[in-house]
């Protein structure tokens, strides 16, 4: 005997591009919307009896006609109203989840916009008819300090041979998520953890990246009492000396080679401690 395990199905990666006229004044709100759908889905499976599926086509019409009657506000908003939208609308969908990668663009007129160099802003969604549930976040904040970063005194075996440094530059791309402790007003949220994320990182003197972490998801919960955790993913992009000795060079700390792998991934999680149990709000 076989029994179905966990499932759910939807419709991922549906590009939306909203565009607010006021006049000769345009906005743009840029997603990559993915919507994902669970509950009594057994026949399906079982049998490929098709009565309780909403089909992904529906589901992207859905984001694109959502987009049209409510318009876009903050990522977090859309989300939840697609969530909720699923679930009280389907007696078959007993869980919602939406997942968001908002990107930037910078105005450059009226009508005129260029795209922003700035990280992805992302949000996951969840609702299951009773409660919903938010995770905020960003991905590819790509920062570097020239300096202020040291790594010794590390362990060793019979296959170490990085040497201790006392002077580097310390480079990542963050990707950072973090769990509100209820609704938020969800922009400026953001903007006050990125800017948290961005403080904590040029203020710290680390000695590993693993300290930069916990200095960053600290500042976050110092800065924004609203969020009770987050969660850090910290590639290290090395970026170690040139050998310019054949060219009659000196190298003092100048001229550096940027590799982009292999890397060290450090992730880490910062929580208050009275944070409630995350629960299913990070899948």
């Amino acid at each position: 005997m076989f029994v179905l395990g966990p499932n759910r199905y939807g419709k991922a990666e549906t590009r939306v591009v909203r565009v607010t006229k006021h006049g000769d004044a345009h906005h743009i709100k840029d997603l990559n919307v993915s919507t994902a759908l669970s509950g009594d889905m057994t026949e399906v499976h079982l049998s490929g009896d098709n009565g309780a599926v909403l089909p992904t086509d529906t589901q992207k019409n859905t984001v694109y006609a959502f987009a049209k009657k409510h318009g876009v506000g903050a990522a977090e908003d859309f989300a939840l109203l697609l969530a909720r939208h699923f679930v009280d609308s389907q007696p078959a969908v007993r869980h919602a989840r939406v997942a968001i990668e908002e990107y930037a663009w910078e105005r450059r007129g009226g009508q005129s916009f260029v795209r922003s160099g700035r990280e992805t802003r992302t949000c996951v969604a969840h609702y299951d008819g009773e409660r919903s549930w938010v995770v905020s976040g960003l991905t590819d904040l790509v920062v570097l300090n020239t300096t202020n970063s040291e790594f010794w005194g590390f362990a060793r075996d019979e296959y170490t041979t990085l040497q201790e440094t006392h002077d580097r530059i310390l480079a990542t791309a963050v990707t950072a998520t973090w769990r509100h402790s209820g609704l938020s007003d969800w922009d400026k949220s953001y903007e006050k953890a990125r800017q948290a994320l961005l403080a904590a990182f040029a203020d710290t003197y680390s000695l590993s990246l693993q300290q930069t972490l916990y200095a960053m998801g600290s500042r976050v919960l110092t800065d924004c009492p609203e969020i009770c955790e987050v969660r850090l993913a910290l590639p290290n992009k090395h970026h170690f000396l040139v050998d310019l000795s054949p060219f009659g060079l000196e190298n003092d700390g100048e001229v550096f080679y940027a590799a982009d792998r292999p890397y060290g991934l450090i992730e880490g999680t910062v929580a208050r401690e009275d944070a409630p149990p995350a629960g299913p709000a990070w899948e």
